[in-house]
């Protein structure tokens, strides 16, 4: 059972208990899109509006629900922001464990094993199981959701907004692609949601010197990040058009790797 939350953190960043419902409506209001009332044709028009824009575009939004890619794209808050590194990895398990049990229990076909290939655009590997829920929204969700609840309420409405906005383009992405039907994005959205506010749950029961350059937790944060650097350099992260994305992203996440190390050099010398 979890303790009380005491921590100072925790009194900067209240979540009011409507939040809660937020992952239920969006459930509930998606149900016609997760029943298929309206597929294909939905998710023909989707994909085919999505298609004027280069396939660059959709697939470099598609890496902010890749655990790597997120893992680079926020590598500066180690030095920056070390609550929201942890906020965010608090709410990764659940969300690991809601995609993981989902694809395991729906054996649903993708669009591509459904529609005539001819009538969508794809984008990388023909994928025709699993498909609910979308992962990559789900991740992309408990991510956001996960930084916006460890914000300050003035900090949620001045940035919050785009932490969103960037979610709900990782999901659109993955219709844009051909890989998941807006159903599974519309449950993806949902939990993802709801694995941020359990993952919140975790964070604001950290102790203030859990955020210290040298703490164990920010520790296992910066190798996790020293991992995606590996997986950058020598993978082809879900699509080859990410090439150039990864080259970036090697670049952001080794130099926060520095900024965080020196960091740590500081504050060891300082103890001494």
């Amino acid at each position: 059972m979890l303790s009380t939350p005491t921590s100072p953190h925790a009194l900067a960043s209240p979540v009011a208990l409507r939040s809660w419902w937020w992952p239920l409506v969006i459930f509930v209001l998606g149900t016609p899109l997760w029943l298929q009332t309206w597929e294909p044709a939905l998710f023909v028009a989707i994909n085919q509006w999505c298609a004027p824009l280069a396939a660059e575009f959709w697939t470099g939004l598609s890496l902010l629900g890749n655990g790597w890619g997120l893992l680079a794209v926020t590598a500066p808050l180690l030095v920056l922001a070390p609550r929201l590194m942890l906020a965010w990895l608090c709410a990764a398990p659940f969300a690991v464990l809601f995609a993981r049990t989902g694809k395991f229990l729906i054996e649903s076909p993708r669009p591509a094993a459904v529609v005539d290939n001819a009538q969508m655009r794809v984008v990388g590997e023909l994928l025709h199981n699993v498909s609910m829920p979308s992962g990559h929204t789900l991740t992309a969700f408990a991510v956001a959701s996960g930084i916006y609840y460890a914000l300050t309420p003035v900090q949620r409405r001045q940035f919050g907004w785009v932490l969103m906005v960037l979610a709900a383009g990782a999901g659109l992405s993955r219709i844009a692609v051909g890989a998941h039907w807006p159903g599974d994005v519309v449950v993806g959205t949902s939990l993802g949601l709801l694995s941020g506010l359990l993952g919140h749950q975790v964070w604001i029961r950290l102790s203030e010197r859990q955020f210290a350059p040298n703490a164990k937790g920010m520790q296992v944060a910066a190798v996790l990040v020293a991992l995606s650097v590996y997986h950058l350099v020598t993978e082809e992260l879900d699509f080859a058009e990410n090439h150039v994305h990864q080259q970036v992203l090697t670049v952001v996440a080794v130099l926060s790797l520095l900024g965080y190390l020196r960091l740590v050099w500081r504050t060891m010398f300082q103890a001494k």
